[in-house]
């Protein structure tokens, strides 16, 4: 049933899981429901803006890493759910047009008080088509042991 369990997670491991290019349309609808600042949904105001222009909201990048993880693992995962982020910095902005290129790397695992999970830090870097690096962000995740599901 699950393809990726706790020990799977491997402490200094770094994999490219995924890309997305980010459309004019989207980072607009994104914000507009949940983050509207004019520089996020209006064009013409947002040339105007410290910014030069449109501007994917922080929220909106990390909803993209997010479903990206959920596609490249965690679905596929023994996953428990998150007990929260550690650390989330917008670094530069995204921009209508941008490939985002998302890494993920393991920073630390260890088992639970509770013996069927683990605990995995994880560290999710994410870049521009030109390099730059536009967003990092640290959180844990929750993950059945192996053994546990047998």
């Amino acid at each position: 049933m699950f393809q990726h369990f706790y020990e799977d997670f491997k402490v200094g491991e770094t994999v490219e899981i995924g890309r997305h290019t980010v459309t004019q349309e989207e980072i607009v609808d994104f914000a507009t429901k949940y983050d509207p600042q004019p520089f996020h949904t209006n064009p013409e105001a947002a040339k105007d803006s410290i910014y030069g222009g449109l501007i994917a909201s922080g929220w909106h990048t990390c909803s993209i890493v997010m479903r990206i993880m959920v596609d490249a693992y965690v679905s596929k995962a023994a996953s428990m759910g998150s007990p929260g982020m550690e650390e989330i910095r917008w670094l530069k902005p995204v921009r209508p047009g941008d490939t985002l290129i998302i890494k993920r790397t393991v920073e630390e695992a260890r088992v639970t008080s509770k013996p069927d999970r683990g605990l995995v830090l994880t560290r999710w870097d994410v870049y521009n088509t030109r390099d730059e690096h536009v967003m990092m962000m640290r959180g844990y995740g929750l993950f059945g042991r192996r053994m546990a599901s047998k």
